[in-house]
């Protein structure tokens, strides 16, 4: 069988590496200020997206320090009946961004990470909106390609990178689906492939940064491992009450 979504892969990493490096540099510098100064990454994503910032939150090798933000957190840690987060079309409503946003209790220092292939959904572009609003510092992952060629669904006219202090650009296609078959069907999503090689750089840059200023990097050690439980504990003694669990 041969496979076209291998070159697809490998060129979406290379391009990611010669044309967005600079970028990801500038949004290491952001989220490592902040974090040294022991601020918290709050990292929010609707939809697949959801993937890239579970990528970078809660798991082995990950920064501890980071906050997955989730429209499931109104019936999680809020009043809304979970029946009604079976909508398929819930990213597209801003109404939930505020009530989001003030169930996380964010510092004011805290640097925000929003996810979207699109950035046209109104959920992400009012929550981009709020965490300006709020003076925050916001870092953007989304495929400028797919939202130039699209309109914002946003009431505000904005689309989610124009609020970004840094923006990486995942490349993704409009539609996201990069393969065209022979039969004209499109397949071969990129953009998770490409959020999740970013997130994996953002983290060692903010590693860096740590062991650079000569701290320790608060990175979760696998709780698979025999000193996994008690290397975390350590970790996560200092960020009591700032970072949630992953699950559910």
């Amino acid at each position: 069988m041969h496979y076209d979504y291998l070159a697809l892969a490998r060129d979406t990493l290379d391009r990611i590496t010669t044309e967005q490096l600079a970028n990801v540099d500038a949004a290491v510098d952001v989220i490592a200020e902040s974090m040294l100064a022991g601020g918290v990454l709050q990292a929010f994503g609707t939809g697949h997206s959801r993937i890239v910032v579970h990528e970078m939150s809660g798991r082995a090798g990950g920064l501890l320090p980071v906050n997955l933000v989730r429209i499931s957190d109104l019936s999680v840690y809020g009043d809304l009946d979970p029946k009604d987060l079976l909508d398929p079309t819930l990213e597209r409503n801003p109404a939930f961004a505020q009530s989001v946003y003030d169930l996380i209790g964010a510092q004011r220092a805290d640097p925000f990470l929003i996810v979207s292939n699109s950035g046209i959904n109104g959920s992400v572009v009012e929550m981009a909106r709020i965490v300006k609003e709020n003076g925050h510092k916001l870092v953007v992952i989304t495929s400028l390609q797919h939202s130039s060629q699209v309109d914002t669904r946003a009431a505000s006219g904005q689309k989610l990178y124009e609020y970004g202090d840094v923006v990486i650009d995942s490349g993704a296609p409009a539609g996201d689906a990069a393969l065209e078959l022979e039969d004209g069907t499109r397949t071969g999503a990129i953009s998770n492939l490409a959020g999740v090689f970013i997130v994996q750089l953002l983290t060692e840059g903010i590693c860096r940064k740590y062991i650079d200023a000569g701290e320790r990097p608060p990175v979760y050690r696998s709780m698979n491992l025999p000193d996994g439980d008690t290397v975390n504990q350590a970790f996560e003694a200092q960020y009591a009450g700032r970072i949630r669990p992953i699950e559910p």
